[in-house]
């Protein structure tokens, strides 16, 4: 069985249209696991009422009192029955063959402990924004890796929005750090890397899934240098309390150096082709990292 495990807050815009998503499936053997992370808005109603509409559609809701990500993920793991245990993002919707693909390939590949599909970002107000380029995909939580499976192979790992891994590896190599991760309205994250890198330390493959696809919504207020300020300092204290916790923090440090080093080449590289916007929105985002990296503020 695939239990597809969805970790929600405050997402009363798009609950609905994502459970619908996965009702569209002609796959058969799966369940989905919703955790609601202590929403305040009318997220709750909209599951009930979709769960009203579509009685024999295989949903189970938990309220997760906890407050972060991590321990909303952690609750669904729990509460799931899969041997496969699938993520994807309460702003995330799936191709209707997703789940099939996903079993397929999960068949074809036994090897794969852990994988991560395609995410395509549907913007949903606005037009993409003018810093948005290959650097900046993630910043969208974009992937999009080719057109045949291979590995995550030195520093890329899936992305939260269409992730999954095999029960197995999870009880061998842990669960998400609570440590880390989304609280709230904040931008913080790292426990998704940190929990990939324990499995590939592990020996176990992490596999890129290019038929397993979702279209991950973008409304205009993820477009803005305030939301790409937001975020990157978000991503630096996460980097710094990640790498202290893995004993890794001076080298991390000096990644940060050539990170650096690829940011000024790549910004001489956008202005050169008439593109300023995204040469310098590179440039500050990597500022805002590495000022909280540093200072933890």
């Amino acid at each position: 069985m695939i239990s597809v495990i969805i970790c929600t807050y405050n997402r009363e815009r798009y609950i609905s249209e994502v459970l619908q998503s996965l009702s569209l499936t002609s796959y058969k053997d799966f369940e989905v696991i919703l955790i609601d992370n202590n929403s305040t808005d009318s997220t709750q109603k909209k599951v009930y009422d979709f769960k009203g509409k579509h009685p024999d559609f295989p949903l189970k809701y938990f309220l997760e009192k906890t407050q972060g990500l991590s321990w909303a993920r952690n609750r669904g793991i729990k509460e799931a029955s899969g041997d496969i245990l699938a993520f994807i993002d309460d702003d995330a919707t799936v191709r209707p063959d997703f789940l099939e693909n996903l079993s397929k390939e999960m068949d074809s590949h036994p090897q794969a402990q852990a994988f991560g599909g395609k995410i395509i970002p549907f913007f949903d107000d606005c037009p993409p924004p003018k810093w948005l380029c290959r650097f900046s995909m993630g910043w969208v939580s974009a992937l999009d890796m080719g057109k045949t499976v291979c590995d995550f192979r030195d520093r890329k790992f899936p992305i939260g929005a269409n992730m999954g891994f095999r029960r197995e590896v999870l009880q061998s190599c842990g669960e998400f750090n609570p440590m880390l991760g989304r609280n709230g309205g904040n931008l913080m994250g790292g426990e998704e890397k940190d929990l990939f890198n324990r499995i590939k330390k592990a020996g176990y493959s992490i596999l890129y899934f290019p038929d397993v696809v979702v279209e991950h919504h973008i409304p205009q207020s993820r477009t803005t240098l305030k939301y790409v300020k937001e975020f990157a300092h978000g991503v630096g204290l996460s980097e710094r309390l990640r790498s202290k916790y893995e004993n890794s923090y001076p080298l991390r440090l000096l990644e940060e150096v050539l990170k650096w080093v690829a940011t000024l080449l790549l910004f001489f590289f956008y202005a050169i082709i008439g593109r300023p916007t995204c040469a310098a929105t590179l440039v500050l985002f990597r500022a805002f990292v590495t000022r909280a990296l540093l200072t933890g503020k």
